[in-house]
């Protein structure tokens, strides 16, 4: 049998039913559904989330360090929040990028007339200031994939990326 566990910080409450897991703290609450192997169970005692499997595969053991990274990002979400931080550079054609509901638009990307599109996901609040992006939010998942939808709009194919460098880039991770 192997198993692992980690302590539940100051400020955060964790509820288990079954194979959801839903945390609370300052910020908000994060709930996850996670899918387990069948000897496999999340338990909350003393102050700590067990995850514990009854095999000794090393499937099982790799399952269980990464339920115990996903739980650990949750409970730092909704006490700490997590910061992407973006900067966008354009050295050929000034563009401009502005947010529009839950989406990000970036106009004269490259000098391209229709202007590129990249999803906010709910949940995540994107600023901008200058040439400065900053994604943040309470579920590192969300934000992560947020900072990637923007990057991605920006990636350019047909052209030599090293004299080409306009884009938008994620400069830092961050809680």
């Amino acid at each position: 049998m192997m198993s692992k566990e980690i302590v539940i910080p100051q400020g955060v409450t964790v509820e288990i039913y079954g194979n959801k897991v839903k945390t609370s703290g300052t910020k908000g609450q994060v709930e996850r559904q996670f899918q387990l192997e069948k000897d496999m169970k999340i338990e909350m005692a003393d102050g700590k989330v067990k995850v514990s499997s009854e095999g000794d595969r090393r499937s099982s053991k790799a399952l269980i360090g990464t339920l115990i990274a996903h739980i650990k990002n949750m409970m730092t979400g909704v006490t700490q929040g997590f910061t992407y931080k973006l900067r966008s550079v354009s050295a050929h054609f000034p563009m401009t990028v502005k947010v529009e509901g839950s989406r990000v638009t970036i106009a004269n990307f490259l000098g391209e007339r229709t202007p590129r599109i990249a999803n906010i996901i709910s949940g995540v609040q994107v600023k901008i200031e200058g040439q400065d992006l900053t994604v943040t939010g309470i579920d590192l998942e969300k934000v992560s994939q947020t900072a990637a939808n923007i990057e991605l709009a920006t990636r350019i194919v047909g052209y030599d990326k090293r004299i080409f460098q306009d884009g938008v880039y994620i400069v830092s991770k961050g809680e």
